[in-house]
């Protein structure tokens, strides 16, 4: 085997696959890469049984071949390598790697007992990268991190013929975002469990205008029913099982998969439902510093506090007997509960993620020459006990307007805290 490929495009290449390297491997042998040059160009992947990535390169192919090489080691030789192009070759079991003046030879691992790569499954459908990419952002914080509820530290992916939602709770707090989709099937009804970790490491693949292909493989036929015109129904509590084995994501030549979480997850739509009394406001910029700020006198996530008045919130919070903040910015409120705690950390989540999807809209604007409009973070809460909402709006609809209205690109409820007393 010898080959001639450019830094920059091997670095990519090898730092992309280096990621789904499992940490701690089972058998040694996993935690290997896979090198292969042929007619295709030169292509680098890996597979522990539960994720696979692949990526494939154009590169200066003098003579095809195979070899399987220590990960990470590879990964950080690439990384440490100057600007020029880089050119190996292999002698019997030593594939040999030259960089300008810098050279290393990696021993070369028996691929008898490597496990191939699985094939990507049939296509489902596609979406905008960049688009997908702000969804992951938006919801992935919101899985729980403990696996003894495997189903929450997933990420459902319920598609509904030309939409996508993306939804994950850590039953503190459900966030779910929904974004066009174009499926492979008009009448597509299907959800997927992605690991939470998964779907981070796939939005790092994506770029802006750049197609991604999701696929499944699975166990089941998935349900199929009529499409409910657009967006998921807030009704939709007959979802469909689960799909069960695994899934591909596909953007240019690069392809990742894993396995499904099975089980069921919570009827997310459901949890939505309700009319709430009290409706709050909030410029996004100005309130989401307020909280940061407020959040450093915070102990062990102690409650930030929200207190509503007469065009204004005043966000405090206490660290007993050591600090306490209070700041005091703009909001419209309409309502007979002007008090509210959350987590700061949580709440924190929460409004950026509603702010992100104002600022992707004025992208999407300006790139399509239109005139953007402006928006807030739209409040709206019961009492202090029950779950609040955090939306996105324009500018186009009043606090507390009634009247049917579309389901919300993004929707966040979150679990408040017991009020604090006062001092």
């Amino acid at each position: 085997m010898r080959f001639r490929v450019g830094r920059e495009a091997l670095g990519e290449a090898v730092a992309f696959v280096s990621r789904a390297l499992p940490s701690r491997p089972v058998v040694p042998l996993l935690s290997c890469m896979l090198v292969e040059v042929g007619d295709s160009g030169l292509t680098l992947s890996c597979f522990d049984y539960e994720v696979s990535a692949r990526c494939t390169v154009e590169a200066e192919i003098i003579e095809p071949g195979t070899a399987l090489v220590p990960g990470r080691l590879l990964a950080e030789i690439t990384r440490s390598l100057p600007g020029r192009p880089v050119e190996f070759s292999d002698e019997a079991d030593v594939l040999n790697l030259v960089c300008g003046s810098a050279e290393f030879g990696l021993v070369c691992l028996p691929m008898e007992e490597y496990p191939a790569l699985p094939d990507s499954p049939p296509p489902v459908g596609a979406v905008d990268g960049g688009v997908l990419a702000a969804a992951v952002g938006q919801v992935a914080s919101s899985a729980s991190r403990d696996d003894t509820l495997p189903m929450l530290t997933a990420v459902c992916l319920d598609i509904d013929g030309d939409w996508l939602t993306l939804a994950a709770t850590d039953r503190y707090r459900l966030a779910a975002r929904v974004v066009p989709f174009a499926p492979a099937d008009q009448d597509v009804r299907a959800i997927a469990l992605v690991p939470a970790r998964i779907m981070v490491e796939a939005a790092r693949m994506m770029s802006a205008g750049a197609p991604v292909t999701l696929a499944f493989s699975t166990e089941r036929d998935w349900a199929r029913g009529a499409v409910r015109g657009g967006r998921a129904s807030a009704a939709a509590d007959d979802q469909p099982h689960p799909a069960e084995g695994l899934i591909s994501f596909e953007a240019g030549h690069r392809r990742l998969t894993a396995r499904l979480i099975g089980g069921e997850f919570i009827k997310y739509n459901s949890r939505f439902a309700g009319d709430f009394s009290c409706h709050a406001d909030l410029q996004p910029g100005p309130m989401i510093e307020a909280v940061r700020r407020a959040a450093l006198v915070t102990e062990r996530a102690g409650p930030v506090r929200l207190s509503f008045g007469d065009g204004e919130v005043v966000i405090e919070a206490h660290a007993e007997g050591r600090a306490r903040a209070a700041e005091t910015v703009g909001a419209d409120f309409v309502g007979d509960q002007p008090m509210i705690a959350f987590n700061p950390s949580y709440l924190l989540d929460g409004l950026v993620a509603a702010a992100s999807v104002g600022g992707a809209d004025q992208a999407s604007a300006s790139a399509t020459g239109e005139a953007a409009e402006s928006g807030r973070i739209r409040l709206d809460f019961n009492t202090p006990a029950k779950p609040a909402l955090i939306t996105w709006v324009t500018d186009g609809s009043a606090a507390g307007a009634d009247g049917d209205e579309a389901v919300p690109a993004f929707r966040y409820l979150l679990v408040p805290l017991r009020l604090p007393e006062r001092a």
